[in-house]
């Protein structure tokens, strides 16, 4: 297998794994999300070391990899469509709770006095 059929298989796993964040976005299965997201980056990291070195891919192969690289980055936008009102209600919750937490220190600093 030539290193040129390696990378696009790689962007291939990539958009594969998108497709299935997205549907983990969709069913609000955040833990599965993170563990395809953290395999996506693994890839995406070893294409970064491997992909400077090639010289010259031709037009089809440059065709190929944009194409699989389109499909992620609409996955991706996808997926912020989910993601995103999830984070906004964790960080409220979080300030709430950290808000509740020095209201509480608070409270008992003064009941103590």
């Amino acid at each position: 297998m030539t290193e040129y059929k390696r990378i696009l298989e790689t962007y291939g796993t990539i958009a594969i794994k998108s497709g299935q964040m997205l549907d983990a976005a969709r069913s609000s299965d955040w833990e599965l999300l993170i563990a395809l997201e953290q395999d996506c980056r693994a890839l995406a990291t070893e294409l970064k070391r491997v992909e400077p070195g090639l010289a010259h891919p031709d037009a089809e192969h440059l065709r190929r990899k944009a194409e699989l690289i389109q499909k992620v980055l609409a996955d991706d936008a996808a997926i912020r469509a989910f993601t995103e009102p999830w984070m906004c209600q964790l960080a409220a919750y979080l300030g709430s709770a950290r808000q509740e937490s020095r209201l509480q220190r608070a409270y008992n600093c003064n009941n103590g006095n």
